[in-house]
C-alpha cells in the first residue's frame, strides 16, 4: 500500500476526491473543497480517511 503525501489528490468512497493536507500514522486529513460539486454534496470541508480506504490519483497537486 502506497501512502499519500501532502498535496496528493486522492479518491475514496465512491468517487469523492480531495487534496491531502496532513498525513498521520494511520490516516490522512483531506480537503474536499477541491471538488466542483463540493457545496452540492453538503459535506464538511475536511475529512479523515484511513490509508486502506483511498487511492492516489495524482501526486503533489499545488494548492
Amino acid at each position: 500500500m502506497k501512502i499519500a503525501k501532502v498535496g496528493d489528490l486522492i479518491e475514496f468512497k465512491d468517487g469523492l476526491r480531495g487534496i491531502v493536507e496532513k498525513v498521520n500514522e494511520n490516516s490522512v486529513i483531506v480537503d474536499l473543497t477541491y471538488m466542483d460539486n463540493y457545496r452540492d454534496l453538503e459535506l464538511e470541508e475536511k475529512t479523515v480517511i484511513n490509508h486502506k480506504n483511498y487511492k492516489i490519483i495524482n501526486e503533489s497537486i499545488k494548492l
